[in-house]
């Protein structure tokens, strides 16, 4: 799917959604909070949000890092117009950049004016894009010396009995959203090309699934 495409698939699929979006989805993207806590940019350093979304990931963590400076991309039009009416309330527009981009093929340097980031965050956007693996396997060219990527995204739900982990599959499904069940594995194939640590942990029984992958 193309830049056009999955932008228009976008903007049709949340042009109404946006407006319920944070109040509907706080009830399970779960674990979104328990990233933004362990993200521990230092000062003055840079962070990247892929699919940002409302924005609301954005600004908590703007909040969280007074000292920080941040960068949300996002491939549907709708969405980021809500996002900078979000940023703009919350009074962060200064410290808070925000583009149209595909997250496969976007230039860091053209969109965000910073080739590299001391932190990269995903939070439930993997699994909402086809070319998923394209996007990770890009994450090392976005990192800085000593810089990380955080993921949070539906996990594998092994310990959730399976009528709830079939129905909430055939759920998500309505909304193009796929788990990506092998993340983990491609999550070490990048890191060991590319010389890098990384740690997945699950949460929630499985529900959702946390990564990070550190740069020397």
């Amino acid at each position: 799917m193309g830049a056009e495409a999955a932008a228009l698939l976008m903007d049709r699929m949340y042009r109404h959604q946006r407006h319920v979006y944070d109040a509907s989805r706080k009830y399970y993207l779960l674990g979104r909070d328990h990233l933004i806590a362990r993200l521990q940019p230092a000062p003055g350093a840079t962070v990247l949000e892929i699919g940002s979304g409302t924005g609301r990931n954005l600004i908590a963590a703007a909040r969280r890092y007074p000292h920080a400076r941040f960068h949300g991309l996002d491939v549907s039009s709708a969405m980021l117009a809500t996002a900078r009416r979000n940023v703009a309330r919350a009074g962060l527009s200064s410290r808070i950049r925000l583009v149209e981009a595909d997250a496969t093929t976007f230039d860091p340097a053209v969109c965000c004016g910073a080739a590299r980031f001391d932190r990269v965050f995903i939070s439930y956007s993997l699994s909402m894009i086809p070319a998923w693996r394209d996007v990770v396997d890009g994450v090392p060219r976005l990192l800085a010396p000593g810089g990380a990527l955080h993921v949070v995204d539906f996990g594998d739900q092994a310990r959730l009995p399976r009528w709830l982990r079939q129905g909430l599959r055939r759920w998500l499904a309505l909304f193009d959203v796929t788990p990506c069940d092998d993340l983990p594995a491609l999550l070490r194939a990048v890191a060991a090309r590319s010389n890098l640590s990384v740690s997945v942990e699950p949460l929630y029984r499985g529900y959702a699934r946390y990564a990070v992958m550190h740069s020397s």
